[in-house]
């Protein structure tokens, strides 16, 4: 019997260290594989052969300040500052497409079976995201965590690269602006939230993250948060009082409020307690592209006339049709609709969606813009110096 239970003890011990073992090597080798190629799948660039450029159209576009108000690019382990032949951003193709100023922001809860429709909160892949991507423990249970992960993230390329800024005030932006005249690869980037549940129902939550560097805050994502109703939850309910006391707080702090996933009812009641102006990083044009991702153009008007921005993405949910022709025509139709100082970029790149190009080759939606008959001014407005000016006038000081 003794040499039985020593037998055993034995045999569960070999099997302990092989269970340990085994964990520690898909941890280590195979979890990486299956995020790496989650991202390739999902961020995807559809194959084209290289798009005719006109010469005028090239020429502009070198000249441009490119700058886009939202892409997902953090979410992901590849390393922004090297070139990837996956995915649809890094610093060196943004750099390739002009870009100026891009805004990243920080991807922290997504439910499973994403729609458009209507999504609860009880589910998070982003979670198994940060442990397959080896994201430091803490963030694995913590929505603020992964925001201030992610722009420690950004940090570091700010630390590493002397032609990499971020953007947190005016000053930041000028003094940017300034370093680029003289070496285009200078760039800024700006840190956002995709929805505000990184505030984890706490108000101290929006200084900590403006500390972190957050100088634009989105209020919901794809799912109902302690804010308010999403564009695709459940509710379509406005702000919570919780939700006026946080955006009144950004206010304050001088951060930007970006109402692009928040229900119709949150964004009346953002436009009637604030004049401050608001902005939509990544949408369409509802009358243009009839879906539920796109809120109600009567919205984007009082955002419009407000002083705010409306981004346009590049993907087919929001366009109808994802070539640069048609984004363009989207763009030149918003530029009629709503005035052509309110009209911006907002690609999502990184965030999922299937594109027909990537941030290398933005001089395509140049080139689109001159063939619709836009104006040279006006491309170089819609194209970036609308989101400068923007910034400009609202960033802290």
């Amino acid at each position: 019997m003794i040499a039985a239970m020593k037998l055993l003890l034995k045999l569960l011990g070999g099997l302990a260290v092989f269970l340990i073992l085994g964990t520690l090597v898909v941890y280590w080798f195979v979890l990486p594989g299956i995020a790496t190629n989650a991202d390739r799948d999902m961020n995807p660039v559809v194959a084209h052969a290289p798009y005719d450029i006109a010469p005028d159209a090239a020429a502009l576009h070198r000249t441009l300040n490119v700058a886009d108000l939202h892409a997902d690019t953090l979410l992901w382990m590849r390393d922004p500052r090297q070139r990837h032949d996956f995915g649809q951003t890094d610093l060196p193709r943004l750099r390739e497409g002009a870009v100026a100023l891009q805004v990243f922001s920080t991807v922290t809860k997504s439910p499973s079976g994403l729609n458009y429709e209507t999504n609860e909160a009880g589910s998070d892949d982003i979670t198994l995201l940060a442990i397959a991507q080896h994201w430091p423990m803490r963030t694995w249970g913590s929505i603020y965590e992964r925001a201030a992960y992610q722009a420690q993230r950004l940090q570091e390329i700010e630390r590493d690269d002397e032609t990499f800024f971020i953007i947190r005030t005016r000053g930041d932006l000028a003094a940017m602006l300034a370093a680029r005249q003289d070496n285009r690869a200078v760039m800024g980037g700006l840190l956002a939230m995709e929805g505000a549940h990184p505030l984890e129902g706490e108000l101290a939550n929006v200084d900590r993250l403006f500390g972190e560097g957050f100088r634009m805050m989105g209020l919901q994502h794809f799912f109902d948060n302690e804010l308010g109703g999403s564009l695709h939850g459940i509710s379509n309910d406005g702000l919570t009082g919780f939700g006026r006391a946080a955006v009144a707080r950004a206010l304050e702090l001088g951060m930007v409020i970006d109402v692009a996933r928040s229900s119709p009812a949150v964004v009346e009641d953002v436009l009637a307690m604030t004049d401050a102006p608001l902005v939509v990083s990544h949408t369409g044009i509802k009358s243009y592209c009839e879906t539920k991702r796109n809120i109600p153009d009567e919205l984007m008007a009082r955002i419009a006339a407000g002083g705010g921005l409306i981004g346009i993405g590049y993907w087919e949910d929001v366009t109808c049709d994802a070539s640069p022709l048609g984004i363009a025509n989207v763009i030149f139709y918003a530029v009629e609709k709503f005035g052509v100082d309110h009209v911006a970029l907002g690609s999502d790149f990184d965030g999922t969606v299937t594109t027909e190009l990537d941030t290398s080759e933005l001089a395509a939606i140049t080139d689109r813009l001159l063939y619709l008959g836009m104006t040279t001014e006006d491309i170089r407005k819609v194209m970036g110096d609308n989101v400068l000016r923007y910034l400009s006038e609202n960033l802290p000081e």
